[in-house]
């Protein structure tokens, strides 16, 4: 019999801590005090839209920009793993009261049997029933359970206890939520207890259970949602809004865009208007990126273009670096007796390429193995440079960046017009 997933573990709760966020109107003293209210105010529309279109109350919205705030100010407690598997529990638990037990309306929660249960299984105690016993009540009620069946009665909640102990089960109900809390127990207690020699551990795990039941959240979905902009928004305020460098992040009015966007408050800018105003800034300040940036590698390029010609002049004078007809220089470390190849051939080589500063960018020895490759299929200055070389030599390339990878570069490694130094082996034609 296939097991069925039963660990409750859910998206990490916040607390509300009372705040009331009501629309209003904002003052937007330029096109960057816009910009940061129009983001948030999109993005407050589409969580209203997509995630509290079931239920966008005070409370709900309260919680979203609870979280968004305390993420974005990094005011999150910060728990052991073990603390905060229990608060995460103790949160998706307490959701059971008005969900019904495990988020089905069927079932009513009771949580003086759940939780005992739940207790009991840390504790090891099987005395009330055991996990098969449990796995299998479980399983029988899945299969018996009526589409549509409405929850009878009403929903008990309770505090997680501190220690194992008997408990009546009076009914189905009282027998259902004992077994699904002993299989959530037994389930924690393989994934997080194993080493836990002195019940230190089971015991701040509890601890934090009864922490998360507390904190009553509404949406984990929504409040996960909230803490990843908010920390999004901090991460952007080095880079500016959106990465985009010298747009200042303004927390405050994206925060207020947010809560006029969930409240659907859209006196001072429409949807329709917010995303066009922020799609036309956006555009313009990418086309000025891109244009700064093609402006700063035409200036790397001329620098690197002028300080490779530089060095190459310089170098040439040196007497024992000698000079071809295409430019390329070259400097014999080894001299090898073994044959050359031609353009046609295969070679077998160890090497070692870098900038003229010395950046080593490209290294089989580092590696640790040699790499085999045509000579028609690498860069004009091997193509010629290993040409000149016997089998056994060591040589020293100096290629002028015609005979490299040009005006382009390659990657971010090899800038362009860069002009590049090989030492090379040749160790072997194929």
């Amino acid at each position: 019999m296939k097991k069925i997933s039963i660990f409750l573990l859910a998206a990490m709760a916040m607390v509300s801590c009372g705040n009331s966020y009501k629309a209003k109107d904002v003052q937007l003293n330029d096109e960057n005090d816009s910009l940061n209210y129009a983001v948030g105010l999109i993005n407050g529309l589409q969580i209203k839209q997509y995630y509290l279109a079931k239920d966008s109350s005070e409370e709900a919205i309260t919680e979203f920009i609870d979280a968004l705030e305390a993420a974005y100010l990094d005011k999150e407690e910060v728990l052991s793993d073990i603390a905060q598997a229990g608060r995460q529990f103790g949160t998706s638990i307490s959701m059971f009261e008005k969900e019904g037990l495990a988020g089905n309306a069927a079932w009513t929660y009771n949580g003086e049997c759940f939780l005992q249960g739940l207790t009991n299984a840390l504790y090891s105690d099987t005395s009330v029933m055991d996990e098969s016993v449990a796995e299998g009540y479980i399983m029988a009620k899945y299969s018996t359970m009526r589409t549509g069946e409405e929850a009878t009665g009403k929903s008990v909640s309770a505090k997680c206890p501190t220690k194992a102990k008997t408990i009546e089960l009076k009914n189905e109900n009282d027998s259902l939520n004992y077994a699904f809390g002993l299989m959530n127990g037994a389930q924690v207690r393989s994934y997080f207890l194993l080493a836990d020699t002195t019940g230190e551990d089971r015991d701040e795990f509890i601890a934090n259970i009864n922490k998360g039941l507390k904190q009553k959240m509404r949406n984990p979905q929504v409040v996960a949602t909230a803490k990843n902009i908010g920390t999004s928004i901090r991460e952007q305020e080095p880079v500016g809004l959106m990465g985009f460098n010298g747009v200042e992040t303004k927390f405050n009015l994206i925060k207020q865009g947010f809560i006029n966007g969930l409240n659907n408050y859209t006196e001072m800018m429409d949807r329709q208007v917010a995303m066009e105003f922020a799609d036309a800034t956006f555009g313009r300040l990418k086309q000025a990126q891109i244009e700064a940036e093609q402006e700063k590698a035409q200036l790397q390029g001329q620098q690197a273009k002028e300080e490779g010609e530089a060095f190459l002049a310089a170098n040439a004078l040196r007497n024992e670096v000698k000079t071809t007809a295409s430019g390329l220089q070259y400097e014999v470390l080894e001299e090898g007796n073994g044959p050359k190849p031609t353009a046609a051939s295969t070679v077998k080589v160890h090497y070692e390429g870098t900038l003229i500063d010395g950046t080593v960018f490209d290294s089989s020895y580092q590696r640790g193995e040699p790499i085999e490759f045509p000579l028609s299929g690498v860069i004009k200055g091997w193509t010629e440079g290993l040409q000149l070389m016997p089998v056994g030599s060591k040589y020293k390339l100096y290629i002028p960046y015609e005979l490299a990878y040009g005006e382009r570069g390659a990657g971010a490694s090899i800038p362009p017009y860069a002009a590049l130094i090989f030492t090379v082996e040749l160790l072997e034609i194929k």
